[in-house]
Order: C-alpha cells, then structure tokens, then sequence
C-alpha cells in the first residue's frame, strides 16, 4: 500500500503548483469548481483555497505511505506519481490555453 500512497502523493503534489502559483499571482485558472469543471477559469482565492487543499493531501499521504518503504524507493515511487499526472494536467492545460486562445 505504500507505493500506492506515495503515489497520490506524488499526484496531489504536483496538482497543488500550478493552483497556487495562479492564486497567489491573482490569475484565474481552471478548477473542478468552474464552469465548466476543469475548463472554464475560477477565481485566485478558489485557486489558492484547491491549491492548499491538494499541499494538505498530498503531504499526508506522503506521510501514511513514507515508512512503509525505503526512503529511496518512496521518493521514487512519488516521482512517478508527480511525472504522471504532470503529464497529463500539461497536455490537458495546454488544449485549454489553446481552445481559449482560438475563441479569443
């Protein structure tokens, strides 16, 4: 279960950046709470609000799943989580940067 864990760990960590580096910079940005969901731009406080939301997750669960594995393994084992969803949030936020600025 560690690897699990550390994981979303790594998922939740890397979805909190880009949240909070909009809010604080007082950007709107896509949020699950937009319309629509994950497209549409929410405020910088809704954006620092999810953002610290998905730092106070991921460290936990970077905390339930830390001692269950060697500390290089669970480095590792959240990187990948990081890498994966980075990934995917990149190509995701890059169609919506794309489609918006076709609209505009």
């Amino acid at each position: 279960m560690g690897y699990v864990w550390m994981i979303l760990a790594g998922a939740f960590l890397v979805n909190c950046v880009p949240h909070l580096t909009a809010g604080l910079r007082g950007e709107a940005f896509p949020t699950p709470f937009a319309k629509p969901p994950a497209r549409g731009l929410s405020s910088p406080r809704t954006n620092m609000l999810w953002g610290s939301g998905n730092l106070a997750v991921g460290l936990m669960l970077a905390r339930t799943g830390w001692p269950m594995l060697a500390p290089e393994a669970a480095l590792a084992t959240a990187a990948v989580g990081w890498l994966l969803l980075g990934w995917y949030l990149a190509g995701h936020f890059g169609a919506v940067r794309a489609e918006r600025a076709r609209r505009d």
